[in-house]
């Protein structure tokens, strides 16, 4: 009881939808068309990853890979729904989400232009979690496989997302006491993140790779700074996933399945929803950004009214962030063979994002049948705040 004598207020969540989709497959977006370097462009583009043999064909046809070739990260690029669909499973009247975390195994063949992906999907599983910011709280996991036209596995993905009553977020306000004030930076301090971008860019733009027997435990790799975020850097990597186009995709089901929710709605607060039927002429109205669960991400409007303080950034961006800076220290030779990120909080407007990374173990022969270097790492923002922490595994040559 309150000091009022008036019971506390339950906060109701129904999962009576997602309960029993446990372990099922899913259906969801399909991509139409095959990879293009175009694409590959686009991606890096908003991702802020300089790598010359992402965009750049003369430098790319000049490297070991003979022609430009797409970073590990572009995976998500070429799903649906920025890689969580199978960990938004099941109608949850109100409900908002927002991106828990990531966990990649890269298999084989790199992506190259003219690749064209296909996902098999899967609801995981899910647990419920009082939380600080919206009370009861889902925690989801879905797990999407990507395959190439070869039928080759090129990565497995899963992702959690996390599920909560937006009302219920909005009224706490946990979120905004967190995220702080917006900064505002002077011509100074742009500068000189401007020069440790630079700094960061040209530390291994020829794609060195270092050798497995002179890496030390202990050795850091130089920090990345990204930013300041903004709404025009935010409606950039939203446009990068390349199934926000129109016309890109189509829904598809697996067999077999009675009900394996392809496009039915998650039970998003009243203008999130998309308008699928309308969508048939006028295409803004499932567009995402436009119209659709994205808005938040680019209107501090929108992003109050579940329960965010500003337009924020993307979680599957935040991943793509992880890979393609261990990816740039590794060089043309290495490769990432394995991921774990977890998402504590969002880059917001304004923020800049700093990754930091340490090698803290060595696998002359690892369960992958290659030598592997284990990484820890952390993204932080300009305060020192905690936005991931993970474990990166990357494959270099003896």
């Amino acid at each position: 009881m309150s000091k009022s004598g008036a019971a506390p207020q339950t906060v109701e969540f129904d999962l009576s939808d997602v309960q029993a989709r446990v372990g099922q497959e899913v259906g969801g977006g399909q991509l139409i068309e095959p990879c293009t370097s175009t694409d590959i462009r686009r991606w890096v583009m908003a991702m802020d990853n300089f790598n010359p043999i992402h965009w750049d064909e003369d430098f790319a046809r000049s490297s070991r890979f003979g022609g430009l070739v797409a970073p590990q990260s572009i995976a998500v690029g070429l799903d649906y729904g920025h890689g969580v669909q199978p960990a938004c499973v099941g109608y949850i009247a109100g409900s908002h989400l927002i991106f828990g975390g990531e966990e990649w195994w890269h298999y084989g063949p790199r992506i190259r232009p003219g690749d064209r992906l296909t996902q098999k999907r899967r609801f995981h599983d899910y647990k419920v979690t009082d939380t600080k910011f919206a009370g009861p709280t889902l925690f989801s996991r879905g797990d999407t496989m990507h395959f190439n036209q070869h039928g080759d596995i090129v990565c497995k993905e899963r992702a959690t997302s996390i599920r909560y009553l937006a009302a219920e977020a909005e009224k706490r306000g946990s979120l905004s006491q967190s995220a702080g004030k917006a900064p505002a930076w002077t011509a100074q301090q742009i500068e000189a993140i401007d020069r440790e971008r630079l700094e960061w860019m040209l530390s291994n733009r020829e794609g060195r790779t270092p050798r497995f027997n002179d890496v030390r435990v202990g050795d850091r790799l130089k920090r990345r700074v990204i930013g300041p975020h903004s709404l025009a850097s935010f409606a950039t990597e939203y446009r990068a996933f390349i199934f926000n186009i129109w016309g890109t995709f189509r829904w598809t089901a697996p067999d077999g399945v009675k009900d394996p929710w392809i496009n039915q709605d998650p039970g998003w607060v009243p203008g999130f929803g998309f308008d699928e039927q309308g969508a048939k002429i006028d295409p803004r109205l499932r567009d995402g950004l436009y119209l659709g669960p994205s808005r938040g991400h680019v209107d501090a409007d929108r992003a109050t009214k579940i329960g965010m303080p500003r337009a924020y950034g993307y979680g599957a961006t935040m991943g793509a962030w992880v890979t393609d800076y261990v990816a740039h220290w590794a060089g043309h030779e290495g490769f990432v063979r394995y991921s774990n990120t977890a998402f504590r909080g969002p880059a917001y407007e304004g923020d800049i994002t700093y990754l930091d990374a340490e090698v803290i173990g060595k696998e002359e022969l690892s369960a992958w049948g290659v030598p592997l270097v284990n990484l820890s790492l952390k993204m932080t923002n300009q305060d020192g705040g905690v936005l991931a922490t993970g474990k990166v595994d990357v494959e270099l040559p003896l």
